[in-house]
């Protein structure tokens, strides 16, 4: 029979090879859900991994959906290697595209560029502010940031819904709970003609390389990651944990901040009770999958566009329900937390003895 072994020390073989394996899994049980469902499994696995990248504006829309998921994911890797466990980057994100959205119904017509760095810097503030709520429970009060952050996801999203259908409701859209389009100087340029990829995808890997620089090549970020795994050995070291706490917290909501303003004012145009889009939860997985490291969530949050991509596609060409793209993403989760158990034990095949009790 089968046997878990522990290994003497962590493999590193299986902490890069996990994420691979999980991937071949959960493309296996995919294939098996497309046969239930009576749909071809090969066209299934075009429309998610083919069909995103056919072609350039194909790709260009994979970019778009990858921009929010990278720049949520890089600030949660912060909290993560940290030990400060942010699950309420969705509110974040959706705080930060209220905050974007009220500088953007700020400009007329005789509104300059500036407007744009604004917009990103309001979104920023929003998400910032709303992590920093967490942030002060947790500092005051020892409230865990779990239940605090993710009950702020509701909070945020009621804010979102009582400001679209009340104040900031648009007279002119025909009673749509939704706020007058943005004037055009808003919107966040765009890197190419006839693409909706903007320059949110150049500040997404800017913000990949500085954090690469932050956690492996600063002392401020050796301080957040020894406070996350030995905090005992960072007090001793002289390092202060509600700096690392704070830090964490503003660095992961200022980022998804950002990415709610970029969507706001660049896909979306407009603040619409529909901005929750499922980016703030879905990031946790990629920061996982990707291995909390900047290289690897740039990967990880191209395979997930990938689903969100493919979910919508199947639903349109194959008639599959669109919750096929959280289908896809639990299975990754959940595959990646099964195989990571290789990480620190072996398989071992033990025979069992004739004649044995």
């Amino acid at each position: 029979m089968l046997k878990l072994e522990p290994r003497p020390q962590a493999s590193k073989l299986w902490t890069y090879g996990s994420p691979l394996l999980a991937l071949a899994v959960t493309v296996l049980i995919g294939v098996a859900l497309f046969i239930a469902l009576g749909k071809d499994p090969v066209r299934g696995l075009q429309v998610f991994f083919w069909e995103p990248i056919k072609t350039s504006y194909a790709v260009g829309e994979l970019m778009v959906k990858a921009t929010p998921l990278l720049l949520i994911a890089l600030g949660l890797a912060v909290c993560f290697r940290s030990n400060v466990w942010n699950i309420g980057a969705e509110g974040q994100f959706v705080i930060g595209a209220v905050a974007a959205g009220g500088m953007a119904l700020l400009a007329d017509k005789t509104t300059g560029p500036w407007i744009v760095p604004a917009i990103l810097m309001a979104g920023v503030l929003g998400g910032m502010v709303w992590a920093g709520l967490t942030a002060l429970l947790r500092d005051k009060f020892n409230a865990n940031e779990i239940l605090v952050s993710l009950m702020l996801v509701y909070v945020a999203t009621l804010v979102l819904g009582y400001l679209v259908y009340g104040p900031w409701k648009d007279p002119m859209g025909y009673n749509f709970p939704q706020t007058k389009t943005f004037e055009k100087v808003t919107q966040i340029p765009r890197l190419m003609q006839g693409s909706r990829v903007s320059i949110g995808l150049l500040l997404a890997l800017a913000g990949a390389g500085a954090l690469w620089v932050f956690l492996f090549r600063t002392r401020a970020g050796f301080a957040q990651q020894v406070g996350g795994l030995a905090p005992a050995a960072a007090r001793y070291a002289g390092f202060s944990s509600r700096r690392a706490l704070w830090t964490a917290l503003l660095i992961s909501g200022g980022a998804a901040g950002l990415a709610g303003a970029l969507e706001v004012a660049g896909p979306i145009g407009q603040l619409t009770p529909y901005v929750p889009a499922g980016y703030g939860f879905a990031a946790i997985i990629v920061a996982f999958v990707g291995r909390l490291h900047p290289v690897g969530m740039i990967l990880s949050a191209i395979l997930m566009s990938m689903f969100y991509i493919g979910g919508e596609l199947a639903q349109s060409r194959m008639g599959l329900p669109k919750s096929l793209t959280g289908v896809f993403q639990g299975l990754l989760l959940f595959t990646l937390l099964a195989c990571d158990t290789l990480i620190a034990y072996r398989i071992r095949w033990v025979g069992t003895k004739k004649g044995g009790v």
